[in-house]
């Protein structure tokens, strides 16, 4: 059984950051939930259900991204029940993901 999580999205759909990085999903963080940088955990939202800026998330952790050259790890979450494969969350946040060495581990 999958885990549910609570995520709080700090850079919605549409959000630019100050690298000039364009987000195309949301993105956040589990409070409360320690990352490996020391803060809260990372988390990417892909969902074939979800396709509007949101503030807040609840779904299942169904994917970890681990980076070789980086202290972070950077979890995927989804709606409850949904199918998410490798290469829907490799295009989906390669946006980012570019930048490191990553490996995606599905749950």
């Amino acid at each position: 059984m999958r885990q549910s999580y609570t995520a709080v999205i700090d850079r919605p759909i549409g959000y630019q950051d100050r690298y000039g990085n364009n987000y195309p999903i949301n993105y956040g963080y589990i409070p409360n939930l320690i990352g490996g940088d020391g803060e809260w955990q990372d988390v990417y939202i892909i969902s074939e259900n979800v396709s509007a800026p949101l503030e807040v998330f609840e779904g299942e952790l169904v994917a970890i991204i681990h980076r070789a050259d980086d202290v972070e790890t950077k979890w995927i979450l989804t709606t409850a029940g949904e199918i998410v494969t490798y290469d829907q969350i490799k295009q989906a946040t390669h946006f980012l993901e570019q930048y490191f060495t990553s490996t995606i581990e599905l749950l």
